[in-house]
């Protein structure tokens, strides 16, 4: 491994866990922080320059990109966990061989799905209530071209998931600083200098990734434990039905999410344009927000997969306490710098005064209900590092299906379109409730602390051996 690689790789089976989890985070938070402000950018260029319309277009085709994407994302999610397992393990033949499965595996499923995400994008969006007064045909086009490039988008952030997976945080913030300057500066090119309209900033978003995928791979050689080479991957079908096994409730997950965005979305649309644009822009901000509980629990899932792997179980404990409280402070901290400034914000994307007032009854509505998002996905963080990944999925099928989506329908009935937001704390409430229980007194504890403790067999200490 090269010494540059050396420095960006965080072995979180060793030293002060509170301190280990900071080291890792912050890249993955500066690297979070980054991709939000490139969404923050193209939304204010789409918004300022193309208008409320364009802006609200490009808002609606974010659910339908999620529910395409989340076969990808739970795969990569799953990879991450083995990864991170495996490097707390030293096992680097196990570790190359998950990167070179998982990426297999992909590419037998880009194709087909490139081709039905480009016909069903209109009959999705059509299903979703997006207004046919020019709003239908800019979504329709700026996700078509997105779909087009899926293959970069899978690439870019699988990669991503590896590098998360090895303990390196420092070489996807590179990466993401790179797409991020990229995709900025297309931007400006395409939508504003050549007059391509939401289809420039779509076309933008797939060269940035493509050459950010292209650059990951070369940085994932150079690490010691991987060697990929796209035209000779190797398939171990254990290792698959592994990632399969992890992978499909965290893509059911990130489906469901979508799916109850989507719902979300329906009623939001049903009240204008303006509400729309609004509630679009305020998430925008709101994502700020939300990136140091994404990066820590992000972080989290990585700290457990690797002390999992080393067999450290009071190390895992320790940091779990370490991280949630680190994640609650930040968090309270940035609502109450963003609350204050909530109609400063709103006003980046536009001077609407429809959308802004939209935009601050989510925002008000929501931001108190923050601590309640930390607890939920701290504590489905360590569910997925230690490989109970069906909890995680549960809860957000309860939280969003069956709570958050009718209750926001119930709200906007009996008490009006400005409170349908407060189903977003309820949501939260009901999802913490049911995965903090399952993380202090679930089946799976008893079942891991006996894994973690029983002797190791003679192979695992010849691979310590190996690696002192």
């Amino acid at each position: 491994m090269s010494k540059q690689m050396t420095r960006s790789v965080v072995d979180m089976t060793a030293g002060k866990p509170s301190l280990k989890i900071i080291q890792f985070a912050i890249p993955l938070l500066f690297s979070n922080l980054f991709q939000q402000l490139y969404n923050t950018v193209d939304s204010a260029i789409v918004g300022n320059y193309l208008g409320t319309k364009a802006l609200a277009a490009v808002g609606a085709g974010f659910p339908v990109m999620v529910i395409v994407f989340s076969s990808f994302v739970g795969l990569g999610m799953a990879s991450t966990i083995m990864v991170g397992t495996a490097v707390g393990a030293r096992d680097r033949e196990r570790v190359n061989l998950i990167i070179s499965s998982v990426y297999r595996f992909s590419f037998y499923l880009i194709i087909p799905m490139t081709i039905a995400s480009v016909f069903l994008t209109n009959p999705i969006l059509r299903m979703l209530n997006v207004p046919d007064d020019g709003t239908l045909t800019m979504a329709t086009q700026y996700l078509q071209v997105i779909f087009l490039g899926l293959f970069a988008t899978i690439g870019y952030n699988t990669n991503m998931g590896f590098f998360q997976g090895l303990g390196d945080s420092v070489t996807s913030l590179k990466l993401l600083i790179f797409s991020t300057i990229v995709n900025i500066s297309l931007d400006f090119l395409f939508v504003v200098i050549f007059s391509m309209g939401v289809m420039g900033a779509a076309l933008a978003t797939v060269v940035a990734q493509s050459l950010a995928w292209i650059l990951g791979l070369i940085a994932l050689n150079r690490h010691e434990y991987v060697r990929i080479n796209l035209l000779r991957l190797d398939m171990d079908r254990e290792i698959l039905k592994e990632a399969l096994r992890q992978g499909l409730p965290m893509a059911m997950q990130n489906a469901l999410f979508s799916l109850g965005s989507m719902a979300m979305i329906s009623l939001v649309n049903s009240f204008g344009h303006q509400f729309m644009a609004g509630f679009n822009s305020a998430n925008k901000v709101d994502t700020f927000v939300f990136l140091p509980v994404q990066s820590l629990s992000n972080t989290m899932t990585t700290y457990t997969s690797q002390n999992v792997g080393a067999r450290q179980l009071p190390r895992l404990r320790k940091g779990f306490k370490d991280g949630l409280v680190i994640t609650l402070i930040a968090c309270v901290a940035l609502v109450a710098m963003t609350y204050p400034a909530s109609a400063f914000l709103i006003r980046i994307f536009g001077d609407d005064p429809g959308m802004i007032e939209s935009g601050l009854f989510y925002l008000h509505t929501v931001l108190p209900f923050y601590p309640l998002l930390a607890l939920l996905f701290m504590f489905n963080a360590v569910l997925r590092g230690a490989g109970q990944a069906f909890m995680p999925m549960f809860t957000s099928l309860v939280s969003m299906i069956f709570i958050r989506v009718p209750s926001a329908y119930i709200l906007a009935s009996v008490k009006g379109k400005e409170f349908i937001f407060y189903s977003y704390g309820i949501g939260w409430f009901f999802g913490a409730i049911l995965s903090g229980c399952f993380l202090a007194f679930g089946k799976w504890r008893p079942q891991l602390v006996a894994k973690l403790t029983e002797p190791q067999v003679d192979d695992d200490k010849a691979v310590l051996a190996d690696k002192n």
